[in-house]
């Protein structure tokens, strides 16, 4: 018999959106006469945004390790939670291998409000974090944070088979000095490339970025206006497809599913592709029941409610 599992895309330190979450489940089940299946949490668990109302990463990270603990969870490392680790580790030269500059700590600010910057408190969780594998295959469905890319995949997979780092990868995490930091990077965080001259874009802030986010799961659609992520006017990028091969691999169709998040998405939760979808939806608290299906399908979808916070 196929297991079925919920899939809860980030938190970002909202312990509401993940009551909302976790009680839409229950319900779902109720409904259906089914017994709890056990979740597969995406990561980013921690650092709320400026708009989260009601923020607190030690009630998220203590009721998601508790079912964790319980086996009635799974759970992958997102980036924020990579991030934090190196926020918190010295590197050989004593400096913090993730600079204490204003962008990264204000991105951090929800956690070291309540944990402090390398206290005890903070490096109980900075322990917990290195136990998340970076990836999930489950015997029919995939999870990872950001990036299922094979070949990067089976760079960290030669290494650490178990997908878990270990602390004497976080220098070459850091510095993305080698193959392996490099992969590591894109599989919690995302593909980017860089234009090909003299092509730039504008972002939402108005600034000019010669660097852009690929939605590998696009298979369908590898132009570079149809593939690029976060490009208000997809007008400015080239017509010409995206190079592909070892930076960007786009996930095959009639591979295994893969369930991602990260990418801030626009809009109402959907699926774009029968193989591989996002499900974070930052106005939206959703979550997915899998229940064997080769192809993803939007019936799956379950939608909590508009959410009232936006993770930086």
């Amino acid at each position: 018999m196929t297991q079925i599992w919920d899939v809860i895309p980030d938190i970002h330190a909202d312990i509401h959106r993940l009551d909302a979450t976790l009680a839409l489940l229950k319900e779902r089940a109720e409904r259906d006469e089914e017994a709890p299946a056990p979740i597969a949490f995406l990561g980013d668990f921690i650092d709320a945004g400026h708009a989260t109302k009601v923020s607190d990463d030690a009630a998220v990270l203590t009721h998601v390790r508790q079912l964790v603990q319980d086996g009635q969870a799974i759970a992958v490392m997102g980036n924020h939670e990579l991030n934090a680790i190196l926020y918190h580790t010295p590197g050989p030269d004593g400096a913090p291998l993730r600079v204490h500059g204003a962008k990264n700590t204000g991105q951090h600010r929800s956690f070291l409000r309540q944990f402090g910057v390398s206290t005890p408190q903070a490096m109980v969780w900075v322990d917990w974090f290195l136990t998340l594998p970076l990836w999930r295959d489950l015997d029919g469905l995939r999870v990872v944070h950001a990036c299922w890319s094979q070949p990067h995949i089976d760079i960290i997979a030669a290494r650490r088979p178990d997908g878990r780092l270990q602390p004497e990868d976080l220098w070459e995490v850091a510095t993305e000095s080698t193959d392996f930091g490099r992969a590591v990077k894109i599989v919690v965080g995302a593909p980017e490339l860089d234009l090909p001259a003299p092509y730039s874009f504008h972002d939402r802030n108005g600034d000019e970025r010669r660097r852009v986010r690929i939605a590998w799961w696009r298979a369908d659609a590898p132009t570079w206006r149809q593939a690029s992520l976060s490009v208000p006017n997809p007008l400015e990028l080239p017509e010409g497809d995206v190079p592909t091969g070892h930076a960007v691999a786009f996930y095959p169709e009639g591979s295994t599913p893969v369930l991602v998040g990260h990418y801030k998405m626009d809009g109402t939760p959907s699926i774009e592709a029968p193989q591989a979808a996002c499900l974070d939806y930052p106005s939206t608290a959703c979550a997915y029941r899998w229940r064997g299906e080769g192809r993803l399908a939007k019936t799956q979808l379950l939608l909590a409610e508009r959410a009232e916070s936006m993770p930086a």
